[in-house]
């Protein structure tokens, strides 16, 4: 479905981000990876995405919190595949205490990684979007986007500025097949997720199965984790023809959550 496509896939080398790299990978799309972990077992996941799914796949490591970086991934996948016609922003970080207590370094760095990098990235790779008649630009930006939770104003913050970003970019775009759009997970089954399924297990008798209901019951109806590769999914269709037509929505992976 998208094979000569070329994507970027910000905060990709584990979770979310990782799902959807390796999505857009198995419809054919050639795919820049990026994010932070030990350089050797980077390079095994970018090899064995390589192999797996018969695409280019390339390595950006850039601290996104700084314009300059942000530029400088979509400058290098234009280089390596001489394009960028998909672009996933999924990099992000988490903080949590009270507002008054808020630290202002962690309120800076959350909204310099989960908002601004979103818009340097998306200011770099439109003008060839926009040359090629053709794009799609995909964020993500949880259901914090979409309603608030104690203790965490610079997430939601950020990702609300996230949604809002998405409707002016992709209203300023619409007569350009360039879409955009964002999702927005709730609770999404990932290795950081782990611990705290352990820690509610404990509390319920000791069953994770019982621990993951409890945990995500709370604020999810379906009681059932959504997955990297359900987000993953969710993005190839939002890049394919069939999706040309989807823009400046919010598409919440929620299990009922934000229906409530």
């Amino acid at each position: 479905m998208l094979k000569g496509k070329s994507a970027v896939v910000t905060g990709s080398t584990s979770g979310i981000g990782l799902g959807i790299a390796r999505s857009l990978a198995a419809q054919g799309a050639n795919v820049m990876i990026n994010g932070f972990g030990d350089p050797a077992d980077l390079e095994r996941l970018r090899a064995s995405m390589e192999k797996e799914f018969k695409v280019d796949v390339r390595f950006n490591a850039g601290d996104l919190s700084q314009g300059d970086a942000c530029s400088t991934l979509i400058a290098e996948t234009e280089a390596a595949f001489g394009r960028v016609d998909i672009l996933v922003n999924n990099v992000g970080i988490q903080h949590v205490a009270p507002t008054q207590d808020f630290p202002v370094a962690k309120w800076d760095a959350i909204l310099a990684i989960n908002l601004s990098s979103y818009f340097h990235t998306i200011r770099a790779a439109l003008p060839g979007m926009q040359a090629r008649g053709w794009g799609r630009i995909i964020n993500t930006a949880s259901v914090h986007g979409l309603v608030g939770s104690i203790h965490k104003a610079a997430y939601v913050a950020a990702k609300h500025g996230v949604v809002g970003l998405t409707k002016v970019v992709a209203l300023e775009n619409a007569e350009a097949n360039i879409t955009c759009n964002a999702i927005c997970p709730g609770w999404v089954k990932t290795p950081l997720v782990q611990p705290q399924i352990e820690a509610r297990a404990a509390l319920v008798g000791g069953n994770l199965l019982d621990g993951e209901r409890s945990l995500v019951g709370e604020k999810q109806p379906s009681k059932r984790f959504s997955t990297p590769e359900d987000i993953g999914a969710l993005a190839a269709f939002l890049c394919s023809e069939a999706a040309h037509n989807i823009t400046g929505t919010t598409l919440p992976v929620d299990g009922g959550w934000t229906a409530q």
